[in-house]
């Protein structure tokens, strides 16, 4: 199933062990797809290769029982040899997203091939430059933010000085109105920054502990959806 034709981003949920409260990962992956969540990033910075690679299989496996393997989108963070192993092993996932100094994107697509989706973390530094001038041949999207500053990732929005950067509405609207390829933000997202980021014409939201750490993660989940589609512009 060609997923790169199809990707949506528009509800975009990145989650790990690290994230959960120490719940089961699989059972919230299949609470946010039930209710309308539309990619899932599996990103984890202390399990290992073989743990990476059984949570993206038990990931594909629980967006599958929803019905929707055709329509969500499954991506491993940074790790390009789950990716592989993976797929080796017949997992059905989707592609990747990595960061600005994590495995370059030439590389992840020549591996993952044409269909295969590809997203990369926009640049902190000169982001309205960079946004407005990187060559996007080979990715399908930016990551963009925080929005906040967020304890599930404490180095988001570092520039190359070491000063913490978070984006005002008005930036994330310079951001979509630059980019020529869709921009999700994220970065502390939280159910009241919905509406007026669904106004700023990026493709979507993504969130980590909003779903993950929610002692109801479907129903957080099936709000966040909701008030993007009420509010999206």
């Amino acid at each position: 199933m060609r997923m790169r034709s199809k990707l949506d981003i528009s509800a975009y949920f990145v989650v790990g062990p690290e994230n959960t409260k120490g719940r089961p990962v699989a059972p919230i992956i299949r609470d946010a797809v039930d209710a309308g969540v539309t990619c899932v990033q599996v990103r984890s910075k202390t399990a290992s290769a073989r743990e990476l690679i059984e949570l993206t299989g038990q990931a594909s496996e629980v967006i599958a029982q929803t019905g929707k393997s055709g329509m969500v989108t499954l991506l491993v963070n940074d790790r390009l040899d789950v990716v592989l192993a993976a797929k080796k092993q017949g997992i059905k996932v989707d592609g990747i997203h990595v960061g600005q100094s994590d495995i370059p994107v030439d590389i992840c697509r020549e591996y993952l091939g044409p269909d295969a989706v590809v997203g990369l973390s926009a640049r902190t530094h000169e982001l309205f430059e960079y946004i407005k001038n990187a060559d996007v041949s080979l990715i399908d999207y930016f990551g963009a933010g925080p929005l906040h500053e967020t304890k599930t990732k404490p180095d988001s929005g570092l520039d190359v000085d070491g000063k913490r950067i978070t984006r005002s509405i008005t930036d994330i609207t310079t951001l979509a109105q630059l980019s020529s390829i869709p921009v999700v933000v994220g970065g502390g997202v939280k159910l009241v920054d919905i509406p007026p980021l669904a106004q700023t014409g990026v493709a979507g939201f993504f969130v980590v502990s909003a779903i993950s750490e929610a002692d109801d993660p479907g129903g957080e989940a099936e709000s966040l959806v909701k008030t993007w589609h009420r509010h999206k512009r």
